[in-house]
């Protein structure tokens, strides 16, 4: 099982915002899994791994993908309050899932 996390490098998020929106991404995918998926992901590790993402469209797309492949997934918004506009899509978390349909939707990505 493996979550991978795709941050948006085309909007200067600062360090720590972009630790904050891949948490934030992490969770909300992990609450869209089903209960086996979690209990598996969390026993084994919780595997994940974070990638650099060119833009929301690339975002949206990628979420098309995992929606197709049935895996839970999450797309993050900012609120607003800090470094980014509100509504400003920062990144995308998919899984957690099988690595290997993980990999599928998100395998051709370079790692942030």
């Amino acid at each position: 099982m493996k979550q991978a996390i795709v941050a948006r490098t085309d909007i200067g998020m600062g360090t720590g915002k972009l630790a904050a929106q891949v948490a934030h991404a992490s969770l909300k995918a992990y609450e869209d899994a089903d209960a086996d998926a979690r209990r598996e992901w969390k026993t084994g590790g919780q595997k994940k791994i974070v990638l650099k993402g060119s833009g929301e469209k690339q975002l949206r797309r990628l979420a098309d993908r995992a929606r197709q492949e049935r895996l839970p997934h999450a797309i993050v918004s900012d609120a607003g309050h800090t470094q980014l506009d509100p509504g400003t899509v920062t990144t995308l978390a998919v899984g957690p899932g099988p690595e290997n349909i993980v990999d599928a939707v998100t395998g051709d990505l370079s790692l942030y």
